[in-house]
């Protein structure tokens, strides 16, 4: 499905990253995992096309999508959950959902799926953005990539600044969407998250993937643990 190969990115004359090559299958949780600054988000925004390729390729499905617009990138069948969660502040719950739905796939994500698996935004569909929670308007993110009907899910950092209870409400919706067979591209530092969740993982350091393993691996790897995961 999503293929990076040897990617190399710049943030201007800023080298960030190095030969980055990982696969994202059919159906599959595929996991960056690493500190602060060694390269998770801008790997995730050259997937997405806010940043393009100075050598390697981003390939989906064969494509060569590396010199694409975010926009294009998206109407291919990607919904992004940015950091910054992204919802707009002054629009409502369901207004955010609708205002850029489109369909998709087989079975599509309508606003009534929607709030079937995230009850807590259909009681709150007519409160606007900034009224709601952290883990709220994250649950809200999530939603609003859905309603994109996508191929494949990214998320960057979805369990950030969160309470723990919300953590484990955003990890079981992951497993359910894991479960209908939708592709996941996870960016976490939660090392409790990534493990519950994905299929394979990558760890990166200073822009490189220095291990990939599955999860069984990875726990059972002190020192990936200790040097480039543990604060």
């Amino acid at each position: 499905m999503l293929d990076l190969d040897h990617v190399d990115a710049f943030y201007g004359d800023s080298h960030i990253l190095h030969g980055v090559s990982f696969t994202v299958r059919d159906g599959e949780v595929v996991c960056l995992l690493g500190r602060n600054g060694a390269g998770k988000t801008t790997t995730i925004l050259t997937v997405m096309g806010y940043l393009h390729p100075r050598a390697g390729a981003v390939r989906y499905n064969g494509r060569d999508i590396g010199a694409l617009s975010p926009y294009a990138v998206a109407r291919l069948g990607f919904g992004f959950v940015p950091q910054e969660r992204g919802i707009f502040p002054s629009l409502t719950v369901r207004e955010n959902l609708t205002v850029f739905a489109r369909g998709g796939r087989g079975d599509d994500w309508t606003l009534e799926r929607i709030f079937v698996l995230f009850p807590g935004l259909k009681a709150r569909e007519r409160n606007l953005g900034f009224q709601l929670s952290g883990g709220e308007q994250q649950m809200l993110s999530i939603a609003r990539a859905l309603m994109l009907n996508p191929s494949l899910l990214l998320l960057d950092e979805p369990s950030e600044g969160l309470a723990p209870m919300i953590v484990q409400e955003i990890v079981q919706i992951l497993h359910r969407l894991k479960g209908e067979g939708l592709a996941i591209l996870l960016v976490e530092q939660n090392l409790r998250v990534a493990l519950a969740l994905a299929d394979r993982h990558h760890v990166m350091n200073k822009g490189e993937i220095c291990f990939t393993g599955n999860s069984a691996e990875l726990e059972s790897n002190d020192f990936v643990l200790r040097n480039y995961l543990s604060v």
